[in-house]
């Protein structure tokens, strides 16, 4: 496995390292200092499974560093690892399409879990999030996600059931996992071999079946219904059908 790294605090840098290479014996960590040693790493090398990105560098806005990422390199998944605790910048950097957003102000446990959740592919999203009913900062979590279904799942359940209790069907659930991953309505009609039209119908039907109007509101209600059903958060690995 091959992660990009990329913040300009040297001992950030090296703490962060040293947990993603005790989680897994295989991975190799590129630092970038600088969102230009980054653009410079990948133009010599797209070929990551992982970037981790810092919101905070002295030569760029991280935020436009994500999305032009995203642009970019689409189908490589960048996570936001930040000081920050704002609930507007986990809403904008979800909505760029980040794969979750990992705070830097985390225990030495909560960020070695968040890592190990996000080296399997798993979305991280910070607990505060998964908790808010309103904020002056951002959109309400629609309430309907503070009421899961009976009968939750134990972990390591069948995330897909979970979803199918709230109507999706399975080609609306494959559709939802991309959306999670952050592909836009183009990849994820090439990924299932649809036209983007079609993508599009099913996304609209995505949002009205979990009540809300933006996928940043589907990711942070699929999280939360996934916590509450006892899901390990590395569901959205699983193959689409």
């Amino acid at each position: 496995m091959k992660v990009l790294l990329i913040d300009d605090h040297p001992l950030i840098q090296a703490a962060v390292q040293s947990v993603i290479s005790s989680l897994q014996s295989d991975v190799q960590v590129t630092g970038a200092e600088s969102a230009a040693r980054a653009r410079e790493v990948l133009s010599q090398d797209a070929n990551y499974d992982l970037i981790l990105l810092d919101l905070s560098l002295g030569d760029a806005n991280g935020h436009d560093l994500l999305v032009e990422f995203r642009a970019a390199y689409p189908e490589l998944p960048v996570v936001v690892l930040s000081a920050s605790e704002r609930t507007s910048d986990v809403l904008r950097s979800i909505d760029a399409g980040a794969m979750g957003f990992v705070s830097k102000r985390s225990s030495h446990a909560e960020l070695v879990q968040a890592l190990k959740t996000v080296m399997a592919g798993g979305l991280v999203i910070p607990h505060s999030m998964l908790q808010l009913q309103d904020s002056p900062d951002g959109p309400a979590i629609p309430e309907a996600a503070h009421h899961p279904q009976p009968h939750a799942s134990a972990p390591g359940g069948d995330p897909k059931a979970v979803l199918r209790k709230i109507g999706l069907t399975p080609r609306q659930t494959d559709v939802l996992i991309m959306l999670l991953k952050g592909f836009s309505n183009k990849l994820i009609a090439r990924g299932l071999h649809l036209s983007v039209e079609t993508v599009k119908d099913h996304v609209a039907a995505v949002l009205r079946a979990l009540n809300v109007s933006t996928r940043t509101q589907a990711v942070l209600v699929v999280s939360q219904m996934m916590q509450a059903h006892g899901v390990f958060p590395g569901w959205i690995t699983e193959g689409q059908s």
